[in-house]
Formats: C-alpha cells, structure tokens, sequence
C-alpha cells in the first residue's frame, strides 16, 4: 500500500493560506448578504447555501486531494472561527462589525417598511413571525411596541404591555414552516 494518499502535493503553508482566504471571503460575503441567509432561507437561498461548498472547493484545496492536505485545511478552518469567535469576545467593536446590530421592523405599532426592504423581508414574513408569538397581524399589531431582526436572523417582539408587567420577551425564528 503507497502512502502518496498522506503527502500533500502543494506546501503546507499554502494549504493554510488558501482556506483562510476562502473563510474570510465567506464571512464578508455573508454579512453583506444580510440575516436572510441566518434565519430564514427560500429554496433560491438553500440553493446558493449547498453549491457554495463545491464553488469554492477547488479554490481552497487547489489541486490537493490528499488526506493530510485536507486535515490541514480543516483544521485551518476550525482555528479561524475559533480565533474570530474569541476576538468577538474581547473586541465588541469587531463583533459589531461582523455580526451587525439588530433591525427594527416595528416601532410602536407602526411597520418600518424601509427596515423591511433593507432586510429584503416581505410583511407576510413579518406577519407570519408575529403569528408564532400567539399575535394576529391583523388586531394586535398596534400593541407591540417593537419588533426587532435579530443578528440571528430571529425576530423578537416586545409588547407595550410586557414593559409595564416585566414578563421576558419572546424569540422566534424565522425558518420557515415544515409542510
């Protein structure tokens, strides 16, 4: 039995290099594509979402297909997100930056339909998230006092009365409903 299968064909330093590119694109790519592809994705977005793997694959391993080379780029990944994940932690500015700030959809009973259209969400998205708070669209709308787009890709709604009783508010995601 050979061990070529163990020795990668390009230099280490590239089999680092490439997958970071590649995380990094993604990361930007993602936050400009908004909460969207978080929380809720039409077919057209799962689309994107599963052949962006095999788009980019080539690009991160380039002619390589050995078994260490694709350790070395997972690992590469893997380190990353976790350096990302703790320089979030130490640095509010950077996470701010990557993860952007909730959206308010709903400002005192009144829909924001330039928040909307900027989060490239439709009002039956945002009636069918006040649905799942128990709330009917059509009567309770004036009652909540501010919906918000989570970083998540969630909305939360806070109601008028919630704020004078303390009760905690209610998170709902925003996937959309199995037939």
């Amino acid at each position: 039995m050979s061990i070529n299968f163990l020795i990668p064909e390009i230099s280490i330093i590239e089999k680092i290099i490439r997958p970071l590119i590649i995380y990094f694109f993604l990361l930007i790519a993602f936050r400009l594509a908004g909460r969207r592809e978080l929380g809720q994705m039409t077919p057209f977005d799962l689309i994107v979402l599963l052949t962006i793997s095999n788009v980019l694959q080539n690009a991160m391993i380039g002619p390589d297909n050995s078994l260490s080379g694709g350790l070395i780029g997972g690992l590469t990944l893997f380190c990353a997100n976790g350096l990302i994940g703790r320089l979030t932690l130490y640095f509010p500015s950077l996470a701010r930056l990557l993860e952007g700030k909730p959206t308010l959809l709903i400002e005192d009973g009144r829909i924001l339909t330039k928040n909307l259209r900027r989060e490239v969400m439709t009002r039956s998205e945002l009636e069918r998230a006040i649905r799942k708070h128990d709330l009917d669209p059509e009567t309770d709308i004036p009652l909540i006092k501010k919906a918000l787009l989570e970083q998540d890709g969630t909305v939360t709604i806070i109601h008028h009365s919630e704020e004078r009783e303390g009760r905690q508010q209610k998170t709902i995601s925003r996937l959309p409903e199995k037939r």
